[in-house]
């Protein structure tokens, strides 16, 4: 079973907004996930991913592969998330 990390849309038609799944690859791409992992929203411009990413850190860790955009939305998520975490000393 070769799962992927891929977004489902569920906005209506010009409104799109979209979850983030783990999902098995040869699924079709609204078809049931095996966990939602977060939301995407592009038409907002602040804040358009929420993740989270222990779960992202434990499927990726099972060996699921993101998608190209995914991969893309994982590493910019992870560098916001650090840069508005608090420094310790």
């Amino acid at each position: 079973m070769a799962l992927k990390i891929r977004l489902t849309r569920i906005g209506t038609t010009h409104q799109p907004h979209y979850r983030v799944v783990v999902a098995e690859a040869r699924s079709r791409r609204d078809g049931d996930p095996v966990e939602v992992l977060g939301t995407y929203d592009p038409r907002t411009k602040a804040k358009q991913v929420n993740l989270k990413l222990d779960r992202v850190d434990y499927w990726l860790g099972k060996g699921a592969q993101p998608t190209d955009t995914l991969h893309a939305m994982i590493k910019k998520f992870r560098r916001a998330a650090a840069a508005t975490a608090p420094a310790t000393a």
